[in-house]
């Protein structure tokens, strides 16, 4: 699979930090706290309070004595491990436009992985095409973002599986793998057997895990464009079909917000967050969504009103 045709893993990165990146940084003033806070178990130190900080981390006995708010800063506060774990099946690869999902999900990578890896912190990543086939261990830095997306870049053209995907393997070996609570994402569009929601859900209770759903617009609503071929992704099976018919049209949209509707049962039964990315989307403007719904759920909690997963 090749993200960009002739390009590199260091060509694709410049070009995000120049295209995305850059534009990230303006518009949350580098304050990426809201979306990478890390909460970690081990009290690490104190501090005084700062603009932006979690009003839930306010140590209020030592806030009264000091008559100085103070935060409380844990261990993992200050070194995230962060892991991406990457639906790369068939149905992933489809686009009907000028991306597929399986590049837009690179680019998110491409972009969250360096930001966090530029503060130091380390990012890992398991891959799963039909099972998971790689573990690329946590580490830091650039050379690290770099071989992470070579990887994504070199792999195979996926092909069909007649047994469709199976996402709670991914999401079970993240279970096995990841020891140290560590910041997840999830990226996939859920075109799986069921059974994914428990354990994204035995997940969530481990780890901070961000549902990154991908998806294309065509997958909601047929156009009308007469007699065409459509295949599953998954199997392979093709089918002509007419999209002229209104008839055909409805269930095929009547279909699609069923699923729809079944997918967003599972996420919030999962009790995660959830960014949704189309294949045509801008990529920092949907970050930038994500972002400001995190700052709104912080505020709900600190006004004791308890957030909800949201889906954005």
């Amino acid at each position: 699979m090749n993200a960009l045709p002739g390009a590199n893993a260091e060509a694709l990165l410049r070009r995000l930090e120049w295209s995305t990146i850059r534009r990230l940084d303006g518009w949350l003033q580098g304050d990426y706290r809201t979306l990478f806070r890390g909460e970690g178990l081990d009290l690490a130190d104190l501090r005084e309070y700062q603009h932006h900080d979690d009003v839930r981390r306010i140590d209020w006995n030592v806030t009264a004595r000091l008559q100085q708010p103070y935060v409380r800063e844990y261990t993992e506060d200050r070194d995230i491990a962060a892991w991406f774990l990457l639906d790369l099946s068939p149905s992933v690869h489809f686009g009907s436009r000028r991306r597929s999902k399986a590049q837009i999900g690179i680019d998110f990578t491409a972009v969250i992985a360096r930001l966090l890896a530029r503060r130091g912190n380390r990012v890992g990543a398991l891959l799963y095409g039909s099972r998971v086939d790689t573990v690329l261990p946590a580490r830091s830095g650039r050379l690290q973002v770099l071989e992470l997306l070579q990887r994504l870049m070199n792999r195979p053209e996926p092909v069909a599986m007649p047994q469709g995907t199976r996402l709670h393997e991914l999401l079970q070996g993240a279970l096995q793998q990841l020891r140290r609570r560590s910041l997840v994402f999830v990226l996939s569009d859920f075109f799986s057997e069921p059974g994914w929601s428990e354990p994204l859900s035995a997940l969530a209770l481990r780890h901070e895990v961000i549902a990154v759903r991908l998806y294309d617009p065509l997958e909601l609503e047929l156009p009308d464009l007469g007699m065409v071929y459509i295949q599953d992704a998954e199997t392979g099976e093709q089918l002509m079909v007419d999209t002229h018919s209104r008839g055909f049209r409805q269930r095929f949209a009547n279909v699609a917000r069923r699923r729809e509707a079944e997918l967003r049962t599972g996420l919030a039964q999962a009790g995660v967050d959830t960014l949704e990315l189309a294949s045509d989307e801008d990529l920092a403007a949907a970050i930038v969504r994500f972002v400001h719904l995190r700052r709104q759920r912080s505020r709900l909690a600190a006004g004791s009103v308890a957030p909800r997963p949201h889906v954005i």
